[in-house]
């Protein structure tokens, strides 16, 4: 097993570092890169959306009943939401979402690429393949799932709000109280940073996994969802590391 995940290590290394070689041609990696940005940002939209409205909604829900009978402050579950979501929530669960949407369909495309011989035919006529349909990829979603985040993280607060306010919860008042009370710009910046490692992860390791797929489509299969599993199963265990190192 340690055999081999250091022979998958080492190929993802390799490739990596191929990967972000100086390019043949800038002009074509820009034009790349855009598409991707669209693929990425524009296509996972309404997914996120939808699922950081009903995150906020829930954690507001859920945060209210624990107070229900305590001498806690109302305004607390507008402070409660607003951390979890900037801190957690926004970008851990935005991107083991995006895990399952953008990384299985990256692994889907360049393992299909593989299978058809298109990646050998680009290699004959010199084109550093793992630069250009992989560096593209992980430049766009740096870019777009980050931005994707933000949006998740104001959404999930909105969300909060519409579940809480209207329903007799917690006050207007009580609810943006508690959404200016003790905030700390540190946790912004934290959010961000696990959105860029994320957003490495799931990318790269996806591109790895279509990248070196051998065999039918069974194993393009197996390899899309090798692609979800091991890029949420890293995504955890690096949510994990970020917060020791930036909260210690």
């Amino acid at each position: 097993m340690i055999r081999g995940m250091l022979y998958h290590l080492g190929r993802y290394i390799m490739m990596m570092g191929n990967a972000f070689a100086r390019p043949e041609k800038l002009s074509m990696y820009w034009r790349e890169t855009v598409r991707q940005m669209y693929d990425i940002g524009i296509g996972s939209l309404i997914i996120v959306m939808l699922i950081s409205i009903f995150i906020g909604a829930v954690a507001a829900v859920q945060f209210a009943y624990q107070l229900d009978g305590t001498l806690v402050p109302n305004y607390y579950i507008g402070y409660v939401v607003r951390d979890l979501t900037i801190i957690e929530l926004a970008p851990t669960i935005t991107c083991l979402v995006l895990a399952g949407k953008v990384g299985s369909n990256i692994a889907a495309e360049i393992g299909g690429m593989r299978q058809k011989e298109h990646i050998d035919a680009m290699e004959i006529m010199g084109v550093n393949t793992a630069g250009y349909l992989i560096t593209p990829k992980v430049i766009a979603a740096l870019f777009a799932i980050p931005l994707l985040v933000a949006v998740a993280a104001f959404l999930a607060v909105g969300g909060g709000y519409a579940a809480s306010v209207p329903t007799g919860l917690v006050t207007h008042a009580e609810y943006v109280q508690g959404l200016r009370v003790f905030f700390e710009p540190y946790n912004v910046f934290m959010m961000f940073v696990k959105a860029f490692v994320f957003a490495f992860i799931l990318t790269s390791v996806s591109a790895y996994q279509g990248y070196h797929v051998q065999g039918g489509a069974i194993e393009l299969g197996k390899a899309s969802t090798n692609a979800v599993v091991v890029s949420d199963i890293l995504i955890l265990l690096s949510d994990y590391i970020i917060a020791i190192l930036l909260t210690s």
